[in-house]
This record gives structure tokens, sequence and C-alpha cells, in this order.
């Protein structure tokens, strides 16, 4: 059962309220401090603006899109050239039509290698940022640790899941800003769609380039680039759905910056204000 105040801590006593909220969180031992916590006339920390950077990622986002627009284009071209040169499973195209079409294919993947290249490098740097941010909103509702917001991405199989812990957590921060006493949530889709499509478009995109390197027949070639398409389709989807997760954490962030960098818990529990 959550918490009926935050809504994003295990409720513990009676009334249905996490020990946060509650104000009976004990005393850590020695004189330490809990995380999360700032001492009267200290700082958590600095907080970092990730408008700039998300306004970026947006940017490369779109340049993703463009890009993969492009390949699709290209994939059809050359699975209508493939599709309508077979002649009795042979092929039968000009060589001009075939360079063409092949050189073409060519210069969308080269496009799309560079634009996700470059917004996988700004989008690692703004996940950083907001998950050093949410470090200070609150350090106890994080599940992983700050450097897993890099190195979650380069652990073969494990980034199919561990960057979305390290989101879920970043995710819970701001929510915290949008809830109320009565129990107002405010929705995952946004985070939970954006990690299912990333997932989605990542296996189905290995799958797909697998079978276009192995075809060897003509119409093996045709059928493995309409598996390309799709996949490209899918990564337009799945970079929609990107920005939109970007955009819609920033904001979010940017309201959980007005009330400062003591955790919303705290905050309630002294008769704080939040946000509706």
């Amino acid at each position: 059962m959550l918490c009926t105040s935050c809504r994003t801590r295990t409720a513990v006593t009676a009334d249905g309220r996490c020990t946060f909220c509650s104000g009976t969180r004990p005393a850590p031992p020695d004189g330490l401090m809990a995380a999360g916590a700032v001492p009267p006339g200290e700082s958590a920390g600095r907080l970092e603006s990730p408008v700039g950077l998300s306004k970026a990622v947006v940017v490369l986002l779109c340049a993703v899109i463009a890009a993969d627009l492009f390949a699709v284009a290209a994939g059809l071209n050359m699975r209508s050239l493939l599709a309508g040169g077979l002649d009795d499973g042979f092929l039968a195209v000009r060589l001009d039509e075939a360079d063409r079409a092949d050189r073409l294919y060519y210069f969308a993947g080269s496009a799309q290698v560079l634009t996700l290249l470059a917004t996988a490098v700004v989008f690692i740097i703004w996940f950083c940022r907001v998950r050093q941010n949410a470090e200070i909103f609150d350090a106890s509702a994080h599940t992983m640790r700050p450097g897993w917001a890099v190195g979650g991405w380069f652990v073969p199989f494990g980034n199919l899941w561990l960057p979305y812990r390290v989101a879920a957590g970043v995710w819970t921060t701001g929510v915290q800003t949008l809830g109320d006493p009565g129990g107002r949530t405010v929705s995952r889709a946004p985070l939970n769609l954006w990690w299912a499509s990333w997932v989605c478009w990542t296996l189905f995109g290995r799958f797909a380039s697998g079978r276009y390197s192995s075809a060897v027949l003509p119409r093996e070639i045709a059928d493995a680039a309409t598996l390309v398409v799709a996949s490209d389709v899918l990564g337009v989807v799945a970079a929609v759905l990107a920005l939109l997760f970007v955009r819609r954490l920033t904001r979010m962030q940017g309201e959980r910056a007005a009330l400062g960098s003591t955790p919303i818990s705290a905050q309630m529990a002294r008769g704080g204000r939040h946000l509706a």
C-alpha cells in the first residue's frame, strides 16, 4: 500500500502514511544524515537546468525522425525495384537503376547512424543532468545510483531494463510536485510508452538487420527489405515518444525546482505547501 500523502513510499502507520510524511522516521545512527536530508544552512547540491540540453535533444530527435523517414523511402524504393524485377526467381533490373537505389539506401543508412549517435550522446548527458537533479530533490526515491544513468546503457542485455529503473526514480521525484495529500497521481504513460517503443525498436531492428545481412536470393532480399522498412517506421514512433518524454520530464523538473531542494515528503510533514 502506498502512502496516502506522497503516493511514492510504502505506508507504515495506522493512518496510511510513510515514515517521512508521518515524521516517525528514526534518526540515523552516529549522527549520520539520512539520504536526501539537508542540514540547516547547507545546500543539498546545486541544481542544473536541463532545459538547454532538452532543446538540443529535441532538435536531434527531429533529425533522427527525418533520417528514418528518408530510410523508409529508400527502403520502399529498393523493395519495389527488387520485387518488380523478379522474373521466375531471377532478378532482371537495369544496372543504373540498381546502382541508384543502392546508393540511396547507403546514404539513408549513413544518415541514420550519424543522427542516432549524436542524439545518443546528448540524450545521455541530459539524462545524467535530470538524474543529478532528482538526487537533490529526494535521494531516497531512487533504486539505482546516479552513475547508472550512464553505465546502464552499456550493460549487455541489462540496457533493456536498467536505464528504465533510473528514469523511473527521476520520474517519481517530478511526480511528487504534482501530487496532493488526497492522492492525485500523474500517469507514467510518457515514460512507459517511450521505454516500450525503444525496446521494441532495438530488438526488432536487430532481427531485421540480421535477416537483411543474411539474405542471398532476390526474394529473400526483398522480404528482408520489408522488415527493415518496418523497423524504420518503428524507429520513427520511438523517436516521437522519446521527444514527448524528454519535454514532459524537463517541464516536471522545472516545476519541482520551484519548490527548492527539500524533499516533498519533508515539506508535507512540516505542513509546507505543494503544487496541485
